[in-house]
């Protein structure tokens, strides 16, 4: 195997870790904020579940995609 003239070269194409987790707690932030100026309670506790659970999943799924391009 290798970088023989018919493979391409690998290069990874996946973005950083801290990108995507920034990107996921940029997106549940400005959502958390309109919820807490709207008073809106039980919406802020529903974000505040949804983010923790989407920052579980997204974390497992890195740790997935590092172990494969280790490979």
């Amino acid at each position: 195997m290798g970088n023989e003239p018919s493979q391409p070269s690998y290069r990874p194409m996946s973005r950083p870790r801290d990108r995507i987790l920034a990107n996921l707690d940029d997106m549940y932030r400005e959502a958390f904020e309109r919820a807490k100026a709207s008073g809106d309670q039980s919406q802020m506790a529903t974000l505040d579940f949804a983010y923790r659970r989407e920052q579980l999943y997204f974390e497992i799924l890195l740790d997935v995609r590092d172990a494969m391009e280790r490979k």
